[in-house]
């Protein structure tokens, strides 16, 4: 790793060749400044993990250096690793009203809330760090109080969008700063950060105003429960299910957690208006008429744990999904979802539910937070760059939007597709990628994070594939042979009732092997425990083509 320059360097620890995990620096006179630590959920090759958050190596090395930790927006994606970052950096945590109430909910059950310095800012905010001035603008997105960020520094305007679209008709009214944005990009930008989600997706954005005249319809059209799924955090779809829950006389029951917590939050700020008896306990569905209830839940994504997959099989304690109840999923499955979004679809059509599912264009119950390519495009033309960084997708995505940027006159060259890790140096005005710093995926498992590595997933793996072996050994220290029979115990290879003649050939190995390494004075334990694994595995392979982990235990008497 080469020398840090003395100008600006610009680096992502998560976002580039994913979705998920949003982290990203500035770095200028010997302080840094982070931007966002979301996590993202792992797929089905990491056994047993439960997230997967930033590696902060490279912060933990240069801890002193860095000042604040600034959140564009309350998104998973975005603020999911916060509190594993703040148990090891302890800065200042700075966004708007309700990202921040939904930060607070994490830094509770990590018990890190009254240690952490917590500063509301919005879009007129303006904050100065010696050589380095931050102020803000607001963009449109699926979740309430987004904002795009302004580093004023040495070099030059750096932008980062956030999450954004261009949405001229939104829910909330709250409108992207478009002036703004316009101005920024007048006093000239030197390097723009901008999203890439939907930069393979031609044309604009559709408005959120559509989805509410398809919601109110199905609630209108619904002859019994209506049950709806989304992200607890689109606040906006929530006040769209509480309209037309209003104009059709039902009230709604919260199932789910985070539902119930990012409700609680939006109402207490302001961000969500209901009547005052519109939400009722779960305990009270089956007490009303089934035409009278909705019901707002989380798992959307296909989670198995969530509530709306347990209601596909029945296994929510209290509520019960019958023939003709009507189940809306109003969000699009993440890239990776579709598999278990599509089984719990299959369970309702099997429970007789009316189902209402599909991408936004087909069920008009979703449209997307992030912006196609002329919402891009426009950013682009607002903010005039000279070099772009586009963040936020996979290689695909960063590709087109790089296509994107050109066509609108970012020059050939000027635009840096990036690893994670890979640092841009900014210096006498020029932009040059020469360095790579440690990033990559940190795993939180149960209460550990980041003890959890290749070799431990690799036995993870080997036992999911083909199951384990232990073989119990009881010898006798002193002359280093075998007292009684081996005991053989299969987990997951086979079953031992239906393989005695197997288990039997193995025993017999494992004798002749202990017996031929004393004859040969090799009685250390670790080499009858090597020469085990290696006899018995070569054995097992060529009767049974598999391999399962071989566990040898030896019990000295």
């Amino acid at each position: 790793m080469s020398a840090k320059i003395n100008g600006v360097s610009i680096f992502a620890l998560g976002g580039l060749n994913e979705v998920g995990k949003n982290m990203y620096a500035i770095e200028c006179s010997d302080q840094i400044f982070i931007i966002d630590c979301g996590n993202k959920f792992p797929d089905e090759s990491l056994l047993g993990i439960d997230l997967i958050i930033p590696d902060i190596t490279y912060l933990l090395e240069n801890k002193e250096k860095v000042k604040a930790l600034i959140v564009t927006h309350g998104h998973e994606d975005h603020i999911g690793g916060i509190p594993y970052f703040l148990k090891n950096i302890n800065v200042p945590v700075y966004s708007t009203r309700f990202t921040l109430g939904l930060i607070e909910l994490k830094l509770t059950e990590h018990k890190l809330l009254g240690d952490t310095e917590m500063i509301e800012i919005d879009s007129n905010s303006n904050i100065q760090f010696d050589q380095i001035g931050i102020s803000f603008f607001k963009v449109n997105h699926s979740i309430p109080d987004c904002l795009g960020i302004v580093f004023n520094t040495p070099e030059g305007k750096i932008v980062h969008t956030g999450d954004f679209k261009f949405d001229l008709t939104p829910a909330n009214n709250e409108h992207s700063d478009i002036h703004k944005m316009a101005e920024i990009g007048r006093e000239g930008v030197h390097l723009l950060l901008s999203e890439s989600t939907n930069a393979e997706r031609p044309g604009l954005t559709p408005s959120e105003q559509m989805v509410a005249k398809h919601v109110e319809d199905a609630f209108v059209k619904a002859e019994r429960k209506v049950i709806l799924s989304t992200f607890a955090s689109n606040i906006n779809r929530v006040q769209q299910v509480v309209d037309a829950a209003q104009k059709t006389n039902r009230k709604i029951a919260l199932l789910g957690r985070s539902m119930i917590n990012v409700v609680d939050i939006a109402l207490e700020r302001g961000y969500l208006t209901a009547p005052e008896d519109m939400f009722i306990d779960q305990q009270k569905i089956h007490e009303m008429p089934p035409e009278k209830v909705a019901i707002l839940c989380t798992g959307s994504q296909g989670e198995p744990l969530a509530a709306l997959a347990r209601l596909s099989t029945g296994n929510f304690r209290g509520v019960e999904i019958l023939q003709g109840d009507t189940v809306i999923f109003a969000a699009g499955p993440i890239p990776g979802n579709e598999r278990n979004v599509t089984r719990i679809v299959d369970n309702f059509f099997a429970l007789g539910a009316n189902v209402i599912y599909g991408s936004g264009s087909t069920s008009g119950m979703h449209v997307s937070g992030h912006g196609y390519q002329e919402d891009l495009k426009l950013m682009l033309t607002l903010m005039k760059p000279k070099y772009l960084i586009p963040i936020h997708g996979e290689y695909r995505m960063l590709h087109h939007h790089q296509l994107l940027a050109e066509s609108v006159g970012v020059d050939p060259g000027n635009t840096f597709i990036l690893n994670n890790g890979d640092v841009i140096d900014i210096e006498n005005a020029t932009a040059r990628q020469t360095r790579q710093i440690p990033a990559g995926n940190t795993f939180v498992d149960g209460i550990g994070v980041g003890d959890v590595g290749d070799i431990v997933l690799r036995d993870r793996k080997q036992l999911s594939e083909d199951g384990m072996l232990v073989i119990v050994l009881t010898m006798s220290r002193r002359e280093g042979k075998l007292i009684s029979k081996p005991d053989i115990i299969s987990r997951g290879f086979v079953y031992n009732r239906d393989s005695d003649d197997l288990l039997k050939d193995i025993s017999r190995l494992v004798t002749n092997t202990v017996t031929d390494l004393r004859k040969g004075n090799r009685q250390q334990w670790s080499a009858i425990k090597q020469s085990l694994r290696k006899s018995i595995g070569q054995y097992l392979y060529a009767e049974t083509k598999r391999k399962p982990m071989i566990l040898p235990i030896i019990i000295e008497i």
